[in-house]
């Protein structure tokens, strides 16, 4: 479990950081940014790391929790970690946004719900079909 946790982690940790500079690149290709601000992106990129790659995975796959716990859990990491990869990449966009928070954690909620009730009933219906091939050799 580690492992594959460690791994995920990496992934999503190489994959963020690449696309967050491709799109500084393409964004503000002109401007020039100090070798401080590299520690930023690594920063976003480890909160992505950790959130994607070690607590959804974690949450959804290995704890068994109640599916409201596993809802309300990864709604308020899932915006805790985006508000402190927004404030490392800009505290004026931070800002600009921190009032807006009670409507992103209901949205949050909402759909993680959905996600999770939806993948639920597909992962049910996968499980049926498996057994039923089963019970058919």
């Amino acid at each position: 479990m580690i492992k594959q946790l460690r791994h995920s982690f990496f992934q999503v940790f190489t994959v963020t950081f690449v696309w967050v500079t491709l799109l500084l690149t393409i964004f503000f290709g002109k401007q020039t940014i100090t070798i401080y601000y590299l520690w930023n992106l690594i920063g976003i990129s480890a909160s992505c790391g950790v959130m994607f790659g070690v607590v959804y995975s974690g949450l959804w796959n290995y704890l068994t929790l109640k599916p409201i716990w596993n809802v309300l859990i990864s709604s308020v990491l899932n915006i805790s970690f985006g508000l402190i990869s927004v404030c490392l990449f800009s505290i004026d966009m931070f800002t600009f946004i921190l009032p807006w928070l009670p409507g992103m954690l209901l949205l949050s909620v909402l759909l993680h719900s959905l996600a999770f009730y939806v993948y639920g009933k597909i992962d049910a219906k996968k499980q049926s079909r498996e057994l039923n091939e089963l019970i058919n050799k």
